[in-house]
């Protein structure tokens, strides 16, 4: 994966801005974590750091795009994905060992932010769960395997459970 740190200790009360263009930092973790995506549309990130007394308040947003293959008919397709963040970031406590994710380092005694890694859980955080091609996708015929999207099947239509077939007609007011 892509490491990319940003030194916390120049930037200026009033915050500082950086943008990020660099497609590796998408690139890379898609391929070291294996996930069954390509690149779509470049993607872009803006994030702004603004010191507090305790912390680091992180905003910004991401978009770009990214083909998937549809869950239901197992089509590729290009799959937007952008989104807005904003959380407070706070660094260990010297001696601090807890297994909790932590984004800030010390490294030399000075404060770094892990943006690749950042910009990674946000991306994974907006990817839909159960990615489709379209909300109205007919997905693959269970029986024979065809694209109902794209053919129709001569493959009987199961009518469900024939001991319930009398329930069929019900009608509840």
């Amino acid at each position: 994966m892509t490491e990319l740190w940003i030194p916390l200790k120049g930037i200026p009360a009033e915050g500082q801005e950086y943008h990020f263009t660099d497609q590796s930092l998408w690139t890379g973790p898609m391929r070291d974590f294996g996930l069954a995506a390509k690149p779509g549309r470049d993607f872009a990130a803006r994030m702004f750091i603004l010191p507090q007394d305790d912390g680091f308040l992180v905003t910004g947003s991401f978009s770009g795009s990214v083909m998937l293959p549809c869950d239901r008919c197992a089509e590729e397709f290009e799959q937007a994905v952008a989104g807005e963040f904003e959380s407070f970031e706070e660094p260990r406590a010297p001696g601090d060992d807890s297994l909790d994710e932590c984004r800030i380092r010390r490294a030399k005694g000075i404060l770094d932010l892990d943006a690749s890694g950042y910009l990674w859980e946000q991306f994974m955080l907006a990817l839909p769960t159960s990615p489709m091609c379209s909300e109205d996708c007919k997905g693959l015929c269970p029986r024979c395997g065809v694209n109902r999207n794209q053919d129709s099947c001569a493959c009987a239509q199961d009518k469900g459970d024939p001991r319930l077939a009398v329930l069929r007609n019900l009608k509840l007011s």
